[in-house]
C-alpha cells in the first residue's frame, strides 16, 4: 500500500515542480550567501567548492534513480531522471564558470593553458565536455532523432563522467590531505556503478 501511494505521489502534478525547487535551493542559497557576504573569508573558494560538491551530489542522485526504481518498484521515479541530469550539468557549468572567473579572470588563453598544465583541471574539464552532449540530447526529440539504441549508448557516458568527477575531487582534496569526503563519494558512486555492472552481467547471462 505504501509503495502504491508513493508511486501515485511521484506521478502527481506537484512532484516535479517540488523536485525542481529542491534541486535549485543550493543555487539560491549560494546567490543569497554571496549577496549577504556569508561565504566566509574566501568567498571565491567557497563558491567553487560548493558548486563542485553539488555537481557530485546531483550525479549521485541521477545514478541512484534506476536502482531505487527497480529495487523498490517505484516506476514513477523515472520521470525525474532527465531533470536531475540537467541539474548535474547546471552545477557543473557553474563550477567551471566559478573557476574561470575567480581563478582565471575569464582569460580564455590562461584557462586553456591551465587545463593542459594541471591534470585535475583537465579531468574536471573533460567531465563537463562529456556531460554537454548528454544535456543537449536529454529531450524526447533528440531521442527520436538518434534512435533509442544510439541514445542509450550516448547516455552511458554518465559512467565515465562519474569516474572523472571522483578523480577530480580526489586530486582537489589531495592538496589538503583531506580524503574523508572523497571516501564517502567513492563508496556511494562505487555502489551505484557496481549495481549497474551486476545488473548488466545478469541480463546478458540470462
Amino acid at each position: 500500500m505504501t509503495r502504491v501511494l508513493m508511486n501515485r505521489w511521484l506521478a502527481s502534478r506537484w512532484a516535479k515542480p517540488l523536485a525542481f525547487l529542491l534541486a535549485l535551493l543550493p543555487f539560491a542559497w549560494l546567490v543569497l550567501a554571496a549577496v549577504m557576504d556569508w561565504l566566509g573569508a574566501n568567498p571565491a573558494e567557497a563558491l567553487e567548492r560548493s558548486t563542485g560538491d553539488w555537481t557530485l551530489r546531483m550525479l549521485c542522485v541521477v545514478l541512484a534513480i534506476t536502482p531505487l526504481r527497480n529495487s523498490l518498484a517505484l516506476n514513477s521515479l523515472a520521470r525525474f531522471r532527465r531533470m536531475a541530469g540537467l541539474f548535474v550539468y547546471f552545477y557543473a557549468v557553474l563550477h567551471l564558470f566559478a573557476y574561470s572567473w575567480f581563478d582565471m579572470g575569464f582569460e580564455l588563453l590562461d584557462v586553456a593553458k591551465d587545463i593542459t598544465k594541471r591534470p585535475f583541471v583537465l579531468v574536471g574539464f573533460s567531465a563537463v565536455v562529456l556531460l554537454t552532449p548528454l544535456a543537449l540530447t536529454s529531450f524526447s526529440r533528440a531521442m527520436r532523432i538518434l534512435g533509442g539504441r544510439r541514445w542509450q549508448m550516448l547516455h552511458r557516458l554518465v559512467y565515465p563522467v562519474a569516474v572523472l568527477a571522483l578523480v577530480h575531487f580526489f586530486w582537489m582534496r589531495a592538496g589538503k590531505n583531506n580524503f574523508a569526503e572523497v571516501a564517502v563519494y567513492a563508496i556511494i558512486l562505487g555502489g551505484l556503478l557496481g549495481w549497474r555492472l551486476q545488473h548488466f552481467i545478469r541480463r546478458n547471462a540470462a
